[in-house]
């Protein structure tokens, strides 16, 4: 049974939406609301306009029954509008005002024989019965099926109380002939039948879309909240990356680029750790992040990770950037600067330290097949960590590689501090510190 109704309705979504997906389809509802207010409300204006360019009555005729029914209807539609912008159409009103358009459209049409001095079979031939499928088709713009069965319902029944008054009136002649029904005052049945079963399966087939339409929307809306809440996880522009992508992305998917590394962390952080309560310690974390955050996407970078304290910093990986050394210079003064000027948490004084570097790293997704991370990995960021490391070694804040001096061109103070060994590397790294950061406190 589940997978028929799959099958006709579409799949729906797992279990029950939360209420915040589901005040999110309250809110594009009542918006809806408002549309269908204004459509009907130019629908009618319209009619009024047709009526205003067309004939209006024969010869003698006393009573004009149409411009009433028009003017009701103009009335009508300007409260439901008022109701749609005050929220009160709740889904008994809504039922209600449905059976009302209905009714006042019905009303309408049974008007002509009147305002024309015709038989009552006259109005059944009427071309404005055509209105009663944009009608119809006006309510799915809610995308609930309710509303449109309603329409629906109320339209055909609304049309065979009409044929039963033409019958009662005295003045119906029934016809088989098809020509003499098309060409008098003269009522086929089955024509009228015809009309009748159009209607319902306008209305059935509409309804079924609907359903339909209601579950993908309630899957695309839950998807669209459940993304972008995940993609506070992960940097915006990894999120594009991953959304954007043509196939889904696999365990080792990546590339190749040249690029540049910042990796930062906070001196005497433990020591931090033990002196503030974990509540305090979370807000604290939270103002720093979000300091450095500014930072870096001031300087086009991309925080792939958040290390406990530390941050992984990429730039030209995600998104290109030329100038990705130099930024990554940019950064890590503008890092710590901000540090230096503020404190974090209450009254807590944080120093961060940096280390650069720029080469050829492998940016992509790493990890099982159903748990990816998308990150940098490769010895340049292994190079750029241990740099970090090296601050303390020798008193500085901020340490960068030969490679990225070179890259990061003029502009910028660097000191050569020392060439060292790197353990996997037959050449020996040259270390520089960044003169433009502060210098760290002797003991």
């Amino acid at each position: 049974m589940r997978k028929l109704v799959d099958f006709v309705l579409g799949e729906g979504p797992k279990g029950s939406p939360p209420e915040r997906v589901r005040w999110l389809i309250v809110e594009q509802q009542a918006r809806s609301e408002l549309l269908i207010g204004w459509v009907q409300f130019a629908l009618v204006a319209f009619f009024l306009v047709l009526y205003t360019l067309s004939p209006k009555t024969s010869a003698g005729t006393q009573f004009q029954p149409v411009p009433w029914v028009l003017g009701a209807f103009f009335a009508f539609t300007l409260l439901r509008l008022a109701f749609a912008y005050r929220r009160w159409l709740h889904p008994a009103v809504l039922v209600v005002g449905v059976c009302i358009d209905m009714a006042l459209l019905m009303a309408l049409i049974w008007s002509f024989h009147l305002q024309y001095e015709q038989p009552a079979p006259f109005y059944l031939k009427v071309p404005t019965l055509l209105y009663v499928f944009i009608f119809i088709a006006l309510r799915a713009l809610r995308f609930e099926p309710l509303y449109v069965i309603a329409a629906g319902l109320a339209a055909a029944a609304g049309w065979l109380v009409l044929l039963a008054l033409a019958a009662m009136s005295g003045e119906m002649v029934v016809t088989r002939d098809y020509v003499r029904y098309m060409t008098s005052n003269t009522v086929l049945v089955g024509a009228e039948v015809d009309k009748v079963i159009a209607i319902l399966m306008v209305t059935a087939i509409l309804a079924l879309a609907l359903a339909r339409s209601r579950r993908i929307l309630y899957r695309a809306v839950l998807d669209s909240v459940l993304a972008k809440d995940l993609s506070r996880f992960v940097a915006p522009e990894v999120a594009d990356r991953i959304s954007s992508s043509e196939a889904g992305l696999k365990p080792g998917d990546g590339e190749v680029r040249e690029a540049s590394i910042l990796f930062t962390d906070i001196e005497g952080f433990s020591t931090i750790s033990e002196k503030v309560a974990p509540e305090r310690l979370v807000a604290l974390l939270n103002e720093y992040f979000e300091a450095m955050s500014a930072a870096v996407d001031r300087h086009g970078g991309v925080i792939t990770q958040f290390q406990g304290d530390a941050m992984l910093i990429a730039f030209n990986t995600v998104k290109p950037d030329p100038d990705h050394a130099a930024n990554a210079v940019r950064t890590a003064l503008a890092i710590l600067e901000a540090t230096q000027e503020r404190s974090f948490g209450g009254g807590v004084r944080m120093r961060t330290r940096c280390g650069i570097n720029t080469g050829r790293i492998v940016t992509g997704a790493v990890g099982a097949r159903d748990r990816l991370l998308y990150t940098v990995h490769g010895d340049e960021v292994n190079i750029a960590a241990r740099l970090e490391q090296l601050n303390k070694k020798y008193g500085t804040y901020a340490l960068a590689s030969e490679s990225t001096v070179h890259a990061a061109g003029a502009g910028f103070d660097f000191t050569r501090v020392d060439e060292l060994a790197v353990r996997g590397r037959n050449a020996p790294t040259v270390v520089y510190r960044l003169s433009g950061a502060p210098a760290a406190p002797t003991a």
